[in-house]
């Protein structure tokens, strides 16, 4: 599990850069579509928090930033929705909840989790450690003012009577009721802020994230059941590149060296195939194990100058050349997210060589 805590003044759950993520997108499921059993629907961020759809903006925010981290990771957007907790499985405490769920060979399956926990948690502390969990804001202009609170002590034997077993769920509800209500208060002798802050709680299931990842990005060719791959997106593949002499002869070796080089002072992973093989063989062993791009070391690379090598996209196998020297830089924008393959192709030359046939490739 992997969890933020973001803390926020529950009489302000408005977020700054909430108009960021406002236009996104997103399949949302609600509570009421749920119990009308209606289908999930696509609906824009910011419309959903305005029709009260989604409780607040803060809570907004993180589902559209987790939306963006699980498509950016290779989650489809098509098998990708947030679910929203209906009443009878909301925690009392809640103010709202949804799940990131995605759809696999399993179903829909809950990924990521996105709660607004309110104040229990730090109340919950609080009574356990008696020590108080507020944050201050102090002002030496606001004005003095006194705020009379208002508590009340709950009945504990008539309640216990009347609910028996979820005596204690009661209570607890009932003692959250009575902190909300004085979350806030000013001291007589300033202008001294106290505030229990509120949780919005993304969690994420780092283990479902990854299964769904590598059911949403697993191929097979089109005409060549043989072949598969899984498409990565290059900023998670755990290869960016690899490196491909077209053959065992000793004059691509320099070449090799030099882009190896260049590649690790980039940051960029690679990896080094010289093996035995067709270079058909070769690009069907990398594609199986996802790596994002392929370099071929070939004969104009030696002959010609300036040198120039072919630069292979897994996804679609088109290839472009350019100079060896340029190729760690463009490798490493493609693996950043700064540059795109469409853009490679508008500004290198198209390389129209053979790709490997289909034979070659199944006789891997």
């Amino acid at each position: 599990m992997a969890e933020i805590e973001h803390f926020v003044d529950p009489s302000e759950k408005v977020h700054p850069k909430f108009s960021n993520v406002a236009d996104l997108e997103i399949t949302l499921y609600s509570s009421k579509a749920q119990t009308s059993g209606q289908s999930a629907q696509i609906m824009r961020l910011g419309d959903a928090v305005e029709q009260g759809v989604i409780n607040n903006s803060v809570l907004g925010y993180f589902i559209g930033r987790i939306y963006l981290y699980l498509t950016k990771v290779g989650i489809a957007k098509d098998k990708l929705r947030f679910r929203q907790h209906m009443d009878n499985e909301m925690a009392h405490y809640a103010c709202d909840c949804w799940d990131a769920e995605s759809k696999t060979s399993y179903g829909w399956i809950e990924i990521v989790g996105c709660a607004d926990r309110s104040c229990y948690d730090l109340k919950c502390h609080a009574r356990a450690t008696k020590v108080p969990l507020v944050a201050e804001n102090f002002s030496l202009t606001s004005p003095h003012k006194t705020v009379n609170v208002v508590q009340f002590e709950p009945n504990k034997g008539a309640i216990g009577k009347t609910y028996k077993k979820e005596a204690k769920l009661v209570m607890e509800y009932l003692a959250v009721c009575d902190e909300l209500k004085n979350t806030q208060y000013l001291k007589t002798n300033s202008a001294l802020e106290e505030v229990v802050p509120n949780v919005i709680e993304p969690s994420f299931g780092i283990g479902r994230i990854m299964y769904t990842i590598f059911e949403h990005t697993f191929h097979i060719r089109e005409g060549d059941e043989q072949r598969t791959y899984f498409s990565f997106p290059a900023t998670v593949a755990p290869y960016k590149c690899s490196v491909l002499p077209l053959s065992p002869n000793q004059e691509f070796m320099p070449f090799v060296r030099e882009l190896s080089e260049a590649m690790t002072k980039n940051g960029v992973s690679h990896k080094v195939d010289d093996s035995s093989g067709s270079i058909g063989r070769r690009y069907a062993r990398t594609d199986e194990i996802g790596v994002a791009f392929g370099i071929t070391i070939d004969f104009d690379t030696v002959n010609k100058t300036p040198h120039t090598a072919t630069l292979r996209d897994r996804d679609s196998m088109r290839q472009i050349r350019a100079e060896v020297s340029k190729l760690p830089v463009i490798v490493r924008d493609l693996a950043n997210g700064t540059m795109t393959w469409a853009e490679v192709e508008s500004k290198f030359p198209i390389f129209e060589g053979q790709e490997t046939s289909k034979k070659e490739a199944a006789e891997e």
